[in-house]
């Protein structure tokens, strides 16, 4: 049975809580509430965020009121089935793995018994949703990491991690957009800038888009990169 709730939180929020549970199905129901409040744009409504399976909305008390909130999402989110969502929209985000931008791939492959070309493989095999954005600036949290590669966290964190890093934490795959200390097994990078305070929007990726990693050569790599420096490098989407 699907679970909804609504609840205030404070004087001057809203909270929506959907199945108590975190999968793509469940983070579907939030993204697209999250897409209907963005395109009715509600009197008073300042800022909608969206997470795993709950969605926080600010609004302005003084251009509306808990109530009239109330009655606005409900009407908004009746109208929901399977049929309603939007088509996915899957960005093309190329890796090159191993070597430097990897670190911990030769370990990995160690420690789980696979090939560090079958890690590549598992990794790129996948559709990952971006169910949400935190942590720092564009980092994606990313559902969908195929149980096989699942690495927990580095014991002793790093103090630095080279922006644009592509790594593995647990059960969850993601890049960090800038340089920032981490615990996450890093097998790659990426030459897509995922924030880019100079960019208009600054964030690369939306939650609710998905993103497919794929494996570029350490040349290839490189001539990517400098188109993205250049702002010339054209996004692909499948």
């Amino acid at each position: 049975m699907e679970v909804f709730r609504i609840c205030p939180v404070g004087d001057q929020a809203v909270l929506c809580e959907f199945d108590n549970v975190i999968n793509v199905q469940t983070n579907d129901r939030v993204q697209y509430l999250a897409a209907q409040i963005k395109a009715a744009h509600p009197k008073g409504v300042t800022e909608v965020l969206p997470t795993y399976r709950s969605l926080l909305i600010f609004y302005d008390q003084g251009k509306t009121t808990y109530r009239k909130l109330l009655s606005v999402i409900k009407k908004l989110s009746a109208g929901q089935t399977a049929e309603t969502q939007e088509k996915k929209r899957i960005r093309i985000v190329p890796c090159h793995y191993g070597g430097e931008d990897g670190p911990d791939l030769g370990e990995m492959s160690r420690e789980l018994g696979r090939s560090e070309a079958e890690i590549i493989q598992i990794h790129q095999s996948v559709d990952y949703k971006i169910y949400m954005l935190g942590f720092l600036p564009g980092f994606v949290y990313l559902g969908g990491l195929d149980e096989r590669i699942h690495m927990p966290r580095l014991s002793v964190p790093r103090t630095k991690i080279p922006a644009r890093s592509v790594g593995i934490g647990g059960s969850q795959t993601g890049v960090y957009p800038m340089d920032s200390p981490g615990g996450w097994r890093l097998i790659g990078r990426t030459p897509l800038a995922f924030y880019d305070q100079t960019n208009d929007p600054p964030v690369l990726c939306h939650a609710g888009d998905y993103i497919r990693f794929v494996s570029v050569t350490e040349q290839e790599y490189a001539l990517i990169r400098q188109d993205v420096e250049k702002k010339v490098y054209h996004a692909e989407f499948v």
